[in-house]
Parts: structure tokens; C-alpha cells; sequence
């Protein structure tokens, strides 16, 4: 089934813990990108990127994945999986992106206040998986990383530059995705 070459598949990747943070997830990024998102039945949770040695998953793996089974059916494709990601050059990343594939990825495990100790707190949660998930679809739009750090651009290296982050552009990243959204490359037609 062909879907809308303006839509983005927002995949679960195993089973995610809590339903509407995935329809939150939805919501923001369809207001952000002006697209419809569509959340598909979940895909298997991403064991063929286990690195035993490390005890996470490879975030670059799981992204070939991705774009093997919705590339062509999406515009865009986000993954969104419990486990630990890296990149071996990164102890972890909270998420990666492939800007030549237009798929992206982000993991809630790092998100999440109790994994440090907190109480589960579902609406910081969200925020904060909203933030990376514009982040990351971001750079499948073209986008760099910002230096203005309360830019949803901006490189988190740790979870307090996620959450000293909003969740929106700055003005000149804001003026390169309208740019981008005007004109889609692999479409070479104005919007």
C-alpha cells in the first residue's frame, strides 16, 4: 500500500511503555512538520544491534533497518525504542539520524527520571522525548546542529542540555526548514 510521499512513520521499535506518549509524539511532530504521522503496528525490538561487550544497542544498525523496511513507504521514519543507544565514538546518544535516508531514531531510555533515581514523571517524559524527536527529524530535513542552546537544534550531550532546550527553532534554523519544506529535493516541486 503506497501511503502520502508528506508523511512520517513514527515506528515503535518493541514495545513502548506508555501509548500516549506515542500519540503525544504524533501530535507535536505533525503541528512542528506540517505532516500527518502515522504510528504503524510495532516492529520487533532491535536485538540484531545488541553489542554485548558494551550491554547497548548501535544506533547506525538500527537505522539500516529502518530504512530497508519504510523507505519509499514514508517521507520520514522515526524509530523509537526503550533500549541504550550508541555510536562508538559516543558513550551513548540519546538518538541518531541518516540524512541521506531520511530516517532517524531516539531512545526513551536515558529520558526517563527513574532511571537516575527520580519518580516516573510521564509528562517530563514526554517533553523531552518531543525535543529529541524534533531533533533528530530535524537533521532528515537538512538541519545542523545549532549553538544556540535553547534551540531544539542544539547537540545534547547530557540531559540538562536536553532539558535547558526548548522545543522549538531558533529563527535562523526555523528560516533553513522553511526552506526545506518548500522545496523537497526528491520531489523537485514546490509545496
Amino acid at each position: 500500500m503506497m501511503r502520502s510521499k508528506r508523511q512520517i512513520g513514527l515506528v515503535p521499535l518493541g514495545k513502548i511503555q506508555e501509548k500516549a506518549l506515542m500519540d503525544s509524539l504524533a501530535l507535536g511532530l505533525a503541528e512542528t512538520y506540517g505532516r500527518q504521522v502515522e504510528i504503524p503496528p510495532p516492529f520487533p525490538s532491535p536485538r540484531y544491534a545488541l553489542d554485548e561487550r558494551r550491554g547497548q544497542y548501535g544506533s547506525t544498525a538500527i537505522l539500516t533497518r529502518l530504512w530497508r523496511a519504510c523507505g519509499g513507504v514514508y517521507d520520514r521514519t522515526l524509530g523509537i525504542t526503550e533500549v541504550d543507544l550508541f555510536i562508538p565514538s559516543l558513550n551513548f546518544v540519546f538518538g541518531e539520524a541518516d540524512l541521506i535516508h531520511k530516517v532517524a531514531v531516539i531512545s526513551l531510555f536515558r529520558l526517563r527520571p527513574e532511571n537516575y533515581g527520580q519518580s516516573a514523571d510521564p509528562r517530563l517524559l514526554q517533553e523531552r522525548a518531543l525535543k529529541e524527536a524534533i531533533h533528530e527529524l530535524g537533521h532528515t530535513f537538512s538541519l545542523m546542529h545549532c549553538a544556540h542552546y535553547r534551540c531544539v537544534m542544539h547537540f545534547s550531550n547530557s540531559l540538562s542540555d536536553t532539558d535547558r532546550k526548548s522545543r522549538q527553532f531558533c529563527r535562523r534554523c526555523q528560516e533553513s526548514l522553511a526552506a526545506a519544506l518548500s522545496i523537497d529535493p526528491r520531489q523537485g516541486e514546490r509545496r
